[in-house]
């Protein structure tokens, strides 16, 4: 197995910005020395999430810090981004990098209308800009000139410069989570991330995926490559025992959803309505701390001692998972607690899976 390690860290106040985004590369520049073999940025805006903000920005120290670990995004939220303009950057990037760039895209956060706001847009329309988007950048890196319009984008592209090292351009994903979305990305030999699946429908998921690859006709080699980068993502934390393990993380992720629930009711404009079917027992203001934590712990977190976390881990691979993104860090958790569960992870979780 592989696994990579993806940050949402939260700075609880502006005053403490500087320090936690510098703690965020001290993190990164550990995954590498730790063995993980890719970290994922996220990308969210004006409340301490993902406190870098600009993750493309960060990105770019984050080629310069580190030699080996590939650099992800988990993911970019395409409406705040012109396709051509996002498209040069990932390209210098890709140079940067020494070709070590993953691109995830998205339509934009369902719950956090505010982001729309505060760029200017609403998200009626954020599926459709995610689709006129997605199909420049997929055509961009392997046709110019390139001669475009729609409803949102009217372009000429004469050359696309830099060149990007890896050909014809960094590998684009998607982040999915219904079961037609994992048979059409593998019909067209998309690489993909999900979060959160349910232990139960991960096998199944898997095997939609597959299904897709081969009615794709995509050949052998290029099936197994995908199928071993696709990418579940999941909560991690490491503590000395299952007890301490559960009581601590359970803490963090409740302080989390009581900032994410905070926010929304605060900055959200008044008019929108988070639609209903969006909603989970983590996600929904109206369901309790006490049913929505079990809920989490049970279909997003994998805690406890290393030799629980191995089974849980052991687990996932037998049901077909060969790359897991591990979130270690929750909310404004503190440096220290993060490195910790990182160390136990990475020195004593991932050398059971070598290959």
């Amino acid at each position: 197995m592989q696994f990579g390690w993806l940050t949402l860290a939260l700075s609880p106040s502006p005053d403490q910005d500087r320090v936690r985004i510098e703690q965020q590369m001290q993190q990164v520049v550990l995954a590498e020395a730790l063995g993980f073999s890719d970290v994922w940025l996220t990308e969210h805006y004006f409340t301490g999430e993902s406190v870098y903000n600009d993750a493309l920005l960060f990105a770019a120290a984050v080629a310069m810090r580190t030699e080996r670990i590939r650099i992800g995004f988990a993911v970019l939220q395409m409406p705040f981004h012109h396709p051509v303009r996002l498209a040069v950057q990932l390209c210098l990037l890709d140079n940067l990098s020494n070709g070590r760039i993953d691109v995830g895209i998205g339509k934009g956060s369902v719950y956090n209308e505010y982001e729309f706001a505060g760029h200017g847009m609403r998200s009626g329309d954020s599926r459709e800009r995610l689709e006129e988007a997605q199909d420049i950048l997929f055509r961009i890196f392997k046709e110019t000139p390139l001669t475009y319009k729609g409803r949102y984008f009217d372009l000429h592209v004469p050359e696309l410069r830099p060149r990007p090292v890896q050909q014809p351009g960094p590998p684009l994903w998607r982040s999915v989570i219904s079961p037609a979305s994992f048979t059409d990305c593998g019909r067209r030999g998309i690489p993909i991330l999900t979060s959160r699946l349910p232990v139960d429908r991960i096998g199944e998921r898997w095997k939609l995926y597959q299904a897709g690859l081969e009615a794709g006709g995509h050949d052998a080699a290029t099936r197994a490559r995908l199928l071993e980068q696709s990418a579940l993502w999941r909560n991690v934390y490491v503590a000395e025992t299952d007890a301490q393990a559960e009581d601590e993380v359970s803490s963090l992720l409740l302080d989390t959803r009581h900032h994410m629930m905070h926010v929304r009711k605060t900055l959200n404009p008044a008019d929108f309505v988070i639609d209903p079917v969006n909603l989970n027992l983590w996600t929904d203001p109206t369901v309790s701390d006490a049913d929505a934590l079990p809920f989490m712990l049970s279909t997003g977190t994998i805690h406890g001692s290393a030799r629980r976390v191995r089974d849980r881990v052991a687990e996932l691979r037998d049901l077909g998972v060969r790359h897991l993104l591990c979130q270690t860090g929750f909310g404004d958790q503190s440096h220290e607690s993060n490195v910790a569960s990182m160390r136990r992870f990475g020195e004593q979780v991932m050398p059971a899976f070598a290959t």
